[in-house]
């Protein structure tokens, strides 16, 4: 006998869908597909057919009709989900030493010149990327210097692996995708603002 396969298939419609048409005026299609009303109200939708879904998510803009400062804002609170934070390598107000971690063998490759390489060098990474893309960078996996088209191209990359759809409607992949999509409007307004430092961000 064989074997049904039950795996969510990637874009098929939503199984809790209500049986309605599509909300895009004039449209007759079977609306399977949701998309939040606003950023204020992330809980409410609009239901969709595949086509106009794609439409409505393809113009999402969730800073729109921000301010840059409140963009960063609101950056800098959904990286760290408004939780507190602490340096790296730290746990609390206890700091993690290398020295602690028993290493005889060096299989760690963690000698005394190797370590002190390995800090210059994130040291030296660190202080050229401007502060408030550091974050963004490290979500992203990027390192400084780095061009716009390539922080687009890893952007795209990501999006794909991460998507709910690719993964089974995945919790995780949604919380992961949403933290690279702030990494990655972070990084697109700063590229914006170096291209035309008169522009405004509206978005």
């Amino acid at each position: 006998m064989a074997r049904r396969n039950t795996r969510h298939r990637a874009f098929a419609p939503d199984p809790d869908a209500p049986e309605r048409c599509c909300d895009r005026e004039g449209c007759t299609e079977s609306a399977g597909y949701r998309a939040p009303r606003s950023r204020t109200s992330l809980n409410e939708y609009y239901w969709f057919c595949l086509e106009h879904v794609r439409e409505y998510n393809a113009r999402w803009d969730y800073y729109k009709g921000m301010s840059p400062g409140q963009i960063e804002a609101q950056l800098r609170a959904d990286t760290s989900w408004d939780r507190p934070s602490w340096k790296l390598g730290h746990v609390g107000r206890q700091a993690f030493r290398e020295e602690d971690v028993l290493d005889p063998l060096d299989i760690l490759n963690s000698s005394a010149r190797a370590r002190a390489q390995r800090k210059k060098k994130a040291r030296e990474a660190a202080h050229r990327a401007p502060e408030p893309l550091r974050e963004p960078l490290r979500t992203m996996g990027l390192d400084w210097p780095v061009s716009f088209e390539d922080v687009k191209a890893r952007y795209k990359t990501l999006a794909k692996q991460h998507h709910p759809d690719a993964n089974h409607g995945s919790r995780e992949a949604e919380e992961r995708l949403k933290l690279i999509n702030v990494a990655y409007t972070a990084l697109r307004v700063h590229f914006t603002t170096q291209a035309d430092p008169g522009l405004k961000q509206t978005a």
